[in-house]
């Protein structure tokens, strides 16, 4: 019997569907608003509460959980990068460094009274191509 087990497959594969949520997670902790259908809101909405969660304890424990789940790829930055970094441009780092930093900066200072409900699904109708129904997920200010 399968009571009380979740799945999420949408026609992907496993490791298909880990990369989908890791880069929708992405974009939503970076832009703070993405559009997307609703059933992979209502999965995303599951993982980008965890998150949230992981910021807020700030161990190093929930670095390295954050890490995994969003497939963090730390590249060393070169010294030219490292150079214009100091100079204060941001071009030279990664997104992924932008999302951590976001999400372990301004994300859990905004949260950290807050005892979850994080974000919010607002339904936009039907896509014109295949009708399937969109919604816009965001964090709640």
């Amino acid at each position: 019997m399968r009571h009380g087990k979740h799945t999420f497959k949408v026609g992907r594969t496993g490791s298909h569907r880990r990369s989908m949520i890791a880069n929708m997670l992405k974009s939503l902790i970076e832009n703070g608003r993405i559009s997307t259908t609703v059933v992979k809101a209502k999965e995303l909405k599951r993982h980008a509460d965890k998150m949230i969660t992981l910021a807020k304890k700030n161990t190093l424990a929930s670095h390295r959980n954050a890490i995994a789940a969003l497939r963090i790829e730390y590249n060393s930055l070169s010294s030219k990068e490292a150079r214009e970094v100091k100079g204060g441009k941001n071009g030279a780092y990664s997104r992924d460094r932008f999302v951590m930093g976001k999400l372990f900066g301004e994300l859990r200072e905004r949260y950290q009274e807050r005892n979850g409900g994080y974000t919010r699904i607002i339904r936009a109708g039907d896509r014109i191509g295949d009708s399937a129904p969109t919604c816009f997920i965001e964090y709640i200010q």
